[in-house]
């Protein structure tokens, strides 16, 4: 079967997997989160911008460990009994909180630090895969009603990647048809220019195409007083109900009644809203066996690395003080095993479907 899967299938999916490695610093269930998503979007993507925008989000997670890392060495906190890089250390006077500038960097401290990254980066490479997934035009139209101006502005922001990608290609290409090979800090001068004003050009031309078409547009409404009463109301219960539930020196009645009628407003609140939306759907996206099996493979890996948590905790971590080769856990392992069922249980996407025969044509 060739379809696309529902936008929110794929969001649901990475943004479990993104928890997943948010739990653990283990460089073996980071590297097979990493790999997962990898295999997934090698998989799945199609032909679109988008789903070429996915390399630009695994460098930005390779500029957040190198960032990490020259943080640590500056002001990161060092510690260990392996030397690898001695520096001079300089101290800040007390109105600086008394930091420590540079000082021995020892391995311990570094791997730390280097972890963290990788743990963040690997986030932001699930965010980046479910971008590269699902059509940002496509998840707009699936977004409630009463969301439907953050949603706009979601979709004009989350284009801009994928646009400079794109943009990065044509103009590459277009200075390469002209004879211009220049490399390096050279190349990069050449083209940050253009790129971005194609990109910003791309961008403002969504926006107007949609504001064109009516998005973000309101009619008016006599619930004007209602919407942001409910709402208001809402969050004021679900904040006095939090609180009640985690102090247990209050009162029951302002503990879970009074987070659930908050919730009740809210969800009132978030219909009212979508009222006042004169939107309709031409064709909706379907939503059936593919959708539940992305969705739950993801919540499984999620669901075994919290098991991992409450039994072994010790085990998502990386053993620093004293120095020791990780532990491999492997209920979590399987959980993210499973995470990858959408590499082959999934519709291929239309334009995934075409590529080989355009090569072949091609050739």
């Amino acid at each position: 079967m060739i379809r696309h899967l529902h936008p929110a299938a794929w969001w649901l999916w990475a943004l479990a997997l993104a928890a997943t490695a948010g739990l653990t610093t283990n460089p073996v269930l980071l590297a097979a989160i990493i790999g997962v998503l990898v295999a997934v979007v090698l998989a799945r993507r199609d032909g679109s911008p988008w789903g070429r925008a996915f390399r630009l989000y695994a460098v930005l997670g390779a500029v957040i460990v190198v960032t990490r890392l020259v943080l640590h060495v500056l002001v990161g906190l060092k510690f260990g009994t392996i030397t690898i890089l001695p520096l001079p250390s300089f101290h800040l006077p007390s109105w600086a909180a008394g930091i420590e500038l540079l000082g021995t960097v020892r391995l311990e401290g570094a791997l730390g630090a280097a972890l963290e990254g990788v743990r963040l980066g690997t986030m932001i490479l699930a965010i980046g895969a479910a971008n590269a997934l699902a059509s940002p035009k496509r998840l707009l139209k699936v977004f409630p009603a009463a969301l439907h101006e953050i949603g706009a502005a979601l979709v004009v922001a989350v284009t801009v990647a994928p646009h400079l990608a794109e943009s990065v290609v044509r103009v590459r290409r277009a200075r390469l048809l002209r004879g211009d090979d220049a490399k390096r800090l050279k190349a990069f001068r050449a083209l940050a220019m253009p790129v971005l004003q194609d990109t910003l050009d791309r961008s403002l031309a969504l926006a107007a195409a949609m504001d064109g078409r009516g998005y973000g547009r309101r009619k008016a409404s006599p619930r004007g007083r209602v919407t942001p009463a409910l709402t208001l109301l809402g969050l004021l219960g679900a904040c006095v109900g939090i609180y009640g539930v985690l102090d247990t020196t209050t009162p029951r009645l302002l503990g879970l009644p009074v987070l659930v009628a908050g919730l009740v407003a809210c969800v009132g609140g978030l219909w009212s809203a979508g009222r006042s939306v004169p939107r309709t759907i031409y064709r909706r996206e379907p939503w059936s066996g593919p959708e539940w099996l992305t969705v739950a493979s993801g919540f499984v890996a999620l669901a075994a690395t919290f098991i991992v948590l409450q039994h072994d905790p010790a085990s998502l971590g990386m053993p620093l003080l004293p120095l020791r080769a990780p532990e491999a856990p492997v209920v979590a392992l399987l959980g993210v095993a499973v995470a990858a069922a959408p590499a082959v249980l999934t519709p291929v996407p239309p334009l995934a479907s075409t590529r080989p025969v355009a090569r072949e044509a091609a050739s």
